[in-house]
């Protein structure tokens, strides 16, 4: 262990893009991984020619053309474009809201007409100048009452385990809404999949002879031990588990999948479909091979469904859940870690944030850039 300069404790994104940087820095590195593969919850496993996304749907986008440049060191990525479908009793919608959504609800055709619906709704619901107090309100606020009912509010309260109306304003504030015949999700200037997958990217990261990486292993069953033994440590797990729940636990959302494999070419002809009504338990149903345009055997398709899920001790923790009590919370974990000088925190669950993939990688970037000044 006295060899090593580095334990980097998960090997997702964020623990990943570190180990890579130094490593060409000429720093020896550890990687220890709790599950038995690497590239957290980002990894890909090639079935029937599909990439199938074990840990749900991941699609890479950003405007900052530096990381761009940075993941396609990696890999070459296709030109794939989000734009998932809204499934509600059978109802189907376009997303985001935009103009085939407001024809398809009202049959309205112009944006006039779209954004004159919109603001009736609004008035009639009485929240027009008001500063909305929670998520319903917020909702309202931005799309009026039938897209809220019928595209938010099941979804939403599925997702999140919670009422609309117990849920904070700001959880949709940047809620997209056009008023363009346009089904791109993103408002991102770059977008796309990995040929190949995502996997290969965190190979590649870790492909170094001064790089060693062990999966199956618990950073928890010999804490003490990694902490005297390593110089530097870079964990990316969970920050209050890390200080033994000692304040208190954070919260967490978590998933269930249910994967299947199927003797069909194509099951519902989009790679994600939202299913936006309270009934029904799943929030979404990912069909894996269209993230490549189809590719893979002929008469084969995996499809994942989707269950959002209470955390407890021992899940999966998918989801900070971002509200203020929550955020307190963090705030004295973090204080704490001023305690741990020698371990650097990092990644969704080590920053207890929501971050999409290229903030990650901004965020272990900024982390090097910081470490090796």
């Amino acid at each position: 262990m006295a060899d090593y300069d580095y334990l980097i404790v998960g090997s997702g994104l964020f623990g990943a893009t570190f180990a890579y940087e130094a490593a060409k820095r000429g720093k020896r590195i550890k990687v220890i991984e709790k599950r038995s593969h690497i590239a957290g919850n980002i990894y890909t496993k090639e079935q029937d020619g599909i990439q199938v996304h074990q840990y749900g749907a991941h699609i890479f986008h950003t405007s900052d053309k530096d990381i761009w440049d940075y993941i396609q060191q990696f890999a070459e990525f296709n030109r794939y474009t989000n734009s998932p479908v809204a499934n509600y009793k059978g109802e189907l919608y376009n997303l985001p809201f935009n103009m085939n959504t407001f024809n398809k609800l009202w049959g309205v055709t112009t944006p006039t007409e779209a954004k004159a619906k919109i603001e009736e709704q609004k008035a009639a619901a009485n929240i027009s100048d008001k500063e909305p107090r929670n998520l319903e309100e917020q909702a309202i606020s931005l799309i009026g009452t039938d897209i809220y009912t019928k595209l938010i509010k099941g979804y939403t309260e599925k997702q999140w385990g919670q009422k609309a109306t117990d849920l904070p304003a700001f959880i949709i504030r940047r809620l997209p809404v056009r008023y363009t015949f346009d089904n791109n999700y993103f408002n991102d200037t770059y977008q796309g999949i990995p040929i190949g997958g995502y996997t290969q990217i965190v190979e590649k990261m870790l492909n170094n002879d001064l790089i060693d990486v062990e999966t199956g292993v618990d950073f928890f069953d010999k804490k003490e031990e990694y902490l005297r033994d390593y110089p530097r440590i870079i964990f990316t797990g969970m920050i209050d588990q890390f200080f033994d729940y000692q304040l208190g636990e954070l919260q967490y959302r978590s998933l269930r999948f249910e994967t299947e494999e199927m003797d069909t070419d194509n099951y519902q002809g989009n790679a994600v479909i939202n299913y936006t009504d309270a009934e029904t338990p799943y929030t979404r149903v990912i069909e894996h091979k269209h993230f490549e345009f189809g590719k893979g055997d002929k008469g084969k398709t995996f499809v994942t469904k989707e269950y959002p899920a209470t955390w407890k001790r021992g899940d999966e923790p998918y989801y900070p859940v971002n509200n203020k009590v929550n955020n307190d919370l963090y705030s004295q974990y973090r204080k704490l870690a001023e305690s741990e000088p020698k371990v650097l925190f990092g990644g969704r669950l080590g920053m207890y944030r929501y971050y999409d993939m290229h903030q990650v990688i901004h965020a272990a970037l900024t982390a090097v850039s910081n470490e090796f000044k």
